[in-house]
């Protein structure tokens, strides 16, 4: 991956969500919030994403004030419009509107020094799904401790 350095990942995406179709999106940033992102001063926690059809907007990521700026600082948890095309969108939207998805941030990353959010389609995960989640994880740990182990003797 030439050019591409991740600032921030949303760690519980794939944990809450099933994901499905993903995009690489532009954001609309202010001169202070890219230097925030560059320093990695991002959390993508409670962030999502909304969409109204036309334009969709990056809701609830927080991108810390940069020190350095003093009076021409950005509000830290503004809505930043997303730069995707209008086909992207309408995706986005038929996958809002009618099969009841949500747009999740994965990873916020600087490709060729611009700030790129990658997005996903998702759907909630039950309780159960993720209990299976967590087994199967816990099975292929304990197969690869005991592979490990014996490799070792």
């Amino acid at each position: 991956m030439d050019g591409i350095k991740i600032v921030s990942r949303n760690r519980k995406a794939k944990f809450e969500y099933e994901l499905f179709d993903t995009f690489e999106a532009g954001i609309e940033l202010r001169g202070t919030e890219i230097k925030s992102i560059r320093a990695g001063q991002v959390s993508l926690a409670e962030a999502y994403v909304r969409t109204n059809g036309r334009q969709a907007w990056l809701v609830g990521a927080h991108i810390a004030q940069y020190d350095q700026a003093s009076a021409f600082n950005h509000e830290p948890e503004r809505e930043r419009r997303l730069l995707l095309h209008k086909r992207e969108i309408k995706t986005l939207w038929d996958g809002v509107r009618l099969k009841g998805m949500t747009i999740v941030p994965i990873k916020i990353y600087l490709r060729d020094g611009l700030a790129k959010v990658e997005i996903a389609l998702a759907k909630g995960k039950r309780q159960y799904d993720k209990r299976q989640d967590i087994k199967k994880r816990d099975m292929k740990r304990d197969i690869d401790r005991a592979l490990d182990s014996r490799n070792r003797k």
